[in-house]
């Protein structure tokens, strides 16, 4: 090791340090990680998460990202198409 060291031991966080970075319940973050959303590695015993700090961020920008094409598409004009559905569209009773 190098004068990096103190890069490679910040290159991994724990559960509840993402938690903490993302204001979320450490459960929320175990749950990303189950489905996917957010890459990371069991490590140990008894197996503990671990979340390379270059992967939170990288998820933190797909949010944004997700975000602002969320913002744009309801200021659209297109908004007002309903969304597909199974290729049906719902019409509301007519009493």
């Amino acid at each position: 090791m190098t004068g990096d060291r103190t890069d490679d031991v910040t290159r991994f966080l724990t559960v509840g340090d993402a938690a903490e970075i993302l204001s979320v319940a450490p459960g929320d973050v175990v749950g990303l990680i189950t489905t996917g959303e957010l890459p990371a590695i069991r490590v140990g015993r008894p197996g503990a998460w671990r979340i390379e700090r270059v992967e939170l961020e990288a998820y933190i920008q797909a949010m944004y990202e997700e975000t602002r094409r969320r913002a744009l598409w309801e200021q659209s004009d297109l908004a007002s198409i309903p969304e597909l559905s199974g290729g049906r569209v719902v019409w509301p009773d007519r009493d």
